[in-house]
């Protein structure tokens, strides 16, 4: 069996490696192909596993022997299902590989926020507190989450684990969902009354056609005054132009931002800068632990395949 990882660089560094998948067949690893280099490395592939490479009909259209497409993912609207079943390429994601990590960058953007930790420490490293007259100087104002309202877009795993912890903090969660979900210490609501009631609105959805875009202009506007706006999930579940809008007109009091509409962040991208965005690369899923979870099911995911009996498969 000939496995072709296509932008393995995207997942595997010096801390994990991509060994475990060289027992189940001949491994070539590339780090990160163009896109019209796709299509001739894969030619002769039995399996193709990818994170973010678009295995579409251009793609694809070389690859006669594929009949395994693994992701390096949850998401999976990157490849062309429609195209996958009439070609009978068996496509599986990698399930819940990171829920823990990504609630937990979640809060380290929501305290961050709030808590203004690195504000602080620069003043420290600047030598303000040296010269300051007060043993405690009240330089950026700090908030407490307890009391607050969170306000969960998409009650699935991720959105599940990040309500647990607000729990803890002693917050009232609040989220709205596709379809209702029992959840212990959550009550579900429709999305103007999460808008409206949310002191921070942390999105936990997939993208697709019923949440591209849905956090637009219409939405900030209904936000509370002040309101944090946080994004873990997929850039495309918001409009940029219209969040930097709502951030400097100062309706919403922050955004913390994990993923972009299209990323590496371009040059030009209209969040740079914005008035109170904390930005991160899109590294909420990426803990070492994290990656090597991830590494472990995709090497599952074929061997199931392999058995005849293949799990996780979005195709």
């Amino acid at each position: 069996m000939k496995i072709v990882l296509t932008d393995a660089q995207t997942v595997v560094d010096s801390l994990v490696g991509s060994e475990i998948l060289s027992e189940l067949g001949e491994v070539v690893s590339y780090g990160l192909l163009k896109y019209d280099e796709v299509a001739e490395k894969i030619a002769d592939a039995d399996a193709v596993i990818v994170n973010k490479t678009l295995m579409d009909s251009h793609t694809l259209r070389y690859a006669k022997k594929l009949k395994y497409i693994g992701l390096f993912a949850t998401g999976y609207n990157n490849i062309d299902l429609d195209y996958c079943r009439a070609h009978g390429i068996t496509a599986c994601n990698a399930g819940s590989y990171s829920t823990g990590a990504v609630a937990q960058h979640t809060f380290a953007l929501i305290l961050a926020h709030f808590n203004r930790v690195a504000e602080y420490n620069q003043y420290v490293q600047n030598g303000k507190w040296k010269r300051s007259p007060t043993f405690s100087p009240f330089v950026y104002p700090l908030i407490e989450l307890e009391g607050k309202t969170l306000g969960i877009y998409g009650l699935g795993a991720i959105g599940q684990a990040v309500a647990k912890i607000a729990n803890s903090f002693g917050m009232k969660v609040i989220a709205c969902n596709r379809s209702p979900k029992y959840v212990e210490g959550v009550t579900q609501v429709s999305f103007e009354e999460l808008l409206g009631s949310s002191d921070i609105v942390t999105v936990h959805c997939p993208l697709n056609s019923d949440s591209q875009n849905v956090f637009n202009k219409k939405a900030f506007e209904k936000m509370k005054r002040g309101a944090l706006f946080v994004n873990t999930a997929r850039g495309g579940v918001m409009n940029e132009r219209d969040l930097f809008d709502a951030l400097q007109s100062g309706h919403l009091g922050g955004a913390c931002i994990d993923t972009l509409s299209v990323e590496p962040m371009e040059e030009d991208c209209i969040l740079m800068g914005a008035k109170n965005c904390i930005i991160t690369p899109h590294i909420a899923w990426a803990p070492v632990e994290t990656r090597q979870r991830l590494m472990n099911i995709v090497a599952d995911n074929i061997r199931c395949f392999l058995n005849g009996t293949p799990k996780n498969v979005v195709s």
